[in-house]
């Protein structure tokens, strides 16, 4: 049998470290934030608790989803806010809510070419601070008048502006190509696949217990940074402020429809929250991290990506992207120890759990004989998932990375699935391996 995609040439990537800020609800603790304050936030803990020599660090690959504007490459302006070495080469990378997972991909690509021999990866948002937009009679307005000469040009520039023009558009969650907000696409899933109010519900109840108990345990308390936050400094953030430790099935029962008013079974329970916060994760080829006096925690062994029609069932992603990376380790999905899948939805996740054990759905949309296969609920999401920990959109792939390579230290071995949907119908799958 050949060699797992990850094991190029008697070399593999390690994540030797990975951490994350506690994860806030939009408009809250993180409220005056961008994700560059927030990345370097990471960034800068990342290096100084794993204790790295900042000048073995040859690459930054990092992301947002939400950018920016004033500063588009945000993995430069993170690498300098942290302190590293401005002769570290540093780029950005989007892709949705999988963003940190391609950053980090991008990292393990350039580690085994032999372009890099240490790397961090990650993303960062803040959906507490948004672009805010206005419409393109208003951005016509303004570009003239910064070609104007005098006072009379700039004032004529405005001249067809109407007061409606200058009313800011709000952000909108929305897929350019289907049209569809990613709340309308969990609800055409959950009708098409006939996930009912109930089993969403229950399943976002369960998320939240998950993370609650984790977080009572100690689960996390060594891969969330403790954040006193700018500019005062005199709140410090220790935990995610989403976690519902409280929440019940009938609290959950009374929330009205967040998308379809009328006939919708998504809410705001049953969905990941707006989220501000980042992640990171430190990599280095095995024998990189040996010569440093760094241990392994994981190996990345696979990975795959894919992409469907997001006006069919958008989110589906995780579904494509899977069978791909578990071919590629050459595993099927029985041999899978551990499985985090990012929770945009519990529609979502649901439909994708079905899907999974289907052998029809596998037939029909993978052209394979046999489904992905089931999993069995004590191994999914143990800690619970974005709907209960929180969903930064760029900061999520590297926080499941870093929980499943401490879930693996913990073990002392075995293997786990990290996957991902992701707006536009993009799906990514990271299979890691102790």
């Amino acid at each position: 049998m050949a060699d797992p995609q990850g094991y190029q040439n008697g070399r593999r990537v390690a994540i030797v470290d990975g951490l994350r800020t506690p994860f806030m609800k939009s408009g809250t603790t993180y409220e005056h934030l961008t994700p560059i304050d927030l990345g370097t936030a990471a960034v800068n803990e990342l290096v100084q608790r794993s204790a790295v020599d900042p000048e073995a660090i040859d690459l930054v690959v990092y992301g947002a989803v939400v950018p920016v504007v004033a500063a588009p490459n945000i993995a430069r302006e993170v690498s300098t806010g942290a302190n590293l070495p401005r002769s570290v080469d540093a780029y950005s990378v989007s892709r949705a809510c999988a963003t940190s997972t391609q950053a980090t991909i991008n990292a393990v690509q350039s580690i085994l070419s032999g372009d890099s021999e240490v790397a961090i990866a990650g993303g960062a948002d803040s959906l507490s601070r948004p672009p805010i937009t206005y419409s393109d009679n208003a951005t016509a307005a303004l570009m003239r008048a910064a070609k104007a000469r005098d006072v009379s040009g700039k004032l004529k520039a405005f001249s067809q502006v109407r007061p409606k023009d200058l009313a800011p558009s709000a952000p909108a969650l929305e897929d350019m190509s289907s049209g569809l907000t990613m709340g309308d696409a969990a609800e055409k899933m959950a009708r098409e696949n006939g996930i009912s109010r109930e089993a969403q519900d229950a399943y976002a109840y369960e998320s939240h217990m998950k993370a609650h108990e984790a977080w009572e345990k100690g689960v996390f308390d060594s891969e969330v940074m403790h954040f006193a936050v700018p500019p005062s400094y005199e709140t410090t953030a220790e935990r995610d402020n989403l976690t519902r430790g409280d929440s019940t099935l009938e609290a959950l029962a009374k929330l009205r429809p967040a998308f379809d008013k009328r006939y919708g079974t998504v809410t705001a329970g049953n969905s990941s929250p707006l989220t501000d916060g980042a992640s990171a994760v430190l990599l280095m080829e095995e024998k990189t991290a040996e010569r440093l006096g760094f241990i392994p925690r994981a190996f990345i062994k696979s990975w795959g990506f894919a992409a469907l029609d997001p006006s069919w069932q958008m989110l589906m992603g995780p579904s494509f992207a899977t069978p791909i990376a578990l071919d590629r380790a050459g595993m099927t999905l029985d041999e899978i120890d551990v499985v985090d899948m990012h929770e945009a939805f519990a529609a979502q996740m649901l439909s994708n759990l079905q899907a999974f054990a289907s052998p029809e759905w596998a037939q029909k949309h993978l052209g394979r004989d046999r489904a992905i296969g089931e999993i069995p609920s004590d191994k999914l999401n143990l800690y619970g998932g974005s709907i209960s920990l929180g969903h930064p959109f760029a900061a999520t792939g590297t926080r499941q990375l870093t929980t499943m390579a401490n879930e693996l230290v913990r073990r002392d071995t075995g293997t786990a699935l990290i996957t991902q949907c992701a707006a536009g119908g993009l799906g990514a799958a990271v299979i890691l391996e102790r």
